[in-house]
């Protein structure tokens, strides 16, 4: 995993890469961005910049994005939406081949399958990022199947 050598290094070495080491207090509150799973309280993560979405144009973005120490990549199946997405208010972005925000709304996470569906039937529509709309953090890419 990318963000493991972030737990061996030392405070002022996360201050440097812009990162803090943090104790979960609350659940639902720290959402893995690479297990898309919330964080049980007392467990470690890394909250840290993150380049979610690298291309050439003017919607290139980062943000923040938590991390679970050793966090496993999750494989989820198609149309499966997990529960770290299905019980968030999140803003959907949706994108075209070239990387340009055709459509971005808010929608409950009890409501995101219909709303995909829906953006995906515009056959213009490559892709979709999804946030936290809360708080801001990225949470993953959908992508067309």
């Amino acid at each position: 995993m990318q963000f493991a050598p972030l737990f061996s290094l030392e405070e002022k070495e996360l201050v440097a890469r812009g990162a803090q080491r943090m104790r979960v207090d609350a659940k639902p509150g720290f959402p893995c961005r690479v297990s898309l799973a919330d964080v049980e309280i007392g467990q470690t993560v890394i909250l840290v910049p993150f380049v979610h979405h690298d291309v050439d144009s003017p919607y290139r973005a980062s943000g923040p994005i938590f991390v679970r120490e050793n966090a496993k990549d999750v494989d989820l199946g198609v149309n499966e939406i997990p529960e770290v997405v299905s019980s968030r208010v999140m803003s959907v972005r949706a994108y075209d081949k070239n990387a340009m925000m055709l459509d971005g709304s808010v929608v409950r996470g009890s409501e995101i399958g219909a709303h995909i569906k829906k953006l995906f039937a515009d056959e213009k529509v490559a892709y979709l990022h999804l946030h936290n709309a809360g708080a801001g953090c990225y949470s993953c890419k959908v992508e067309r199947v």
